[in-house]
């Protein structure tokens, strides 16, 4: 059992090519069932990004590998 405020402490890293993602920012959850449904990951900030924001990552449960103590392993 982890609390949200856990998962905003540890960055995010997607194993299909080591790049780090983030930090989670935001979790979405099933209101009828209490689970969590997806993890969102801010898009990373770029001087272009100012004009036109990219999309966060929202990663499914289901993609998510391995939660560790300091990293959330995803495949993405």
């Amino acid at each position: 059992m982890f609390k949200s405020s856990d998962l905003r402490e540890k960055d995010v890293i997607n194993i299909s090519d080591g790049k780090k993602l983030g930090k989670v920012c935001d979790l979405e959850v099933d209101v009828k069932t209490g689970k969590v449904d997806a993890i969102v990951v801010p898009a990373p900030f770029s001087v272009g990004s100012i004009f036109s924001k990219e999309k966060d990552y929202v990663i499914p449960w289901d993609r998510i590998k391995k939660i560790g103590e300091d990293v959330i392993l995803v495949e993405i």
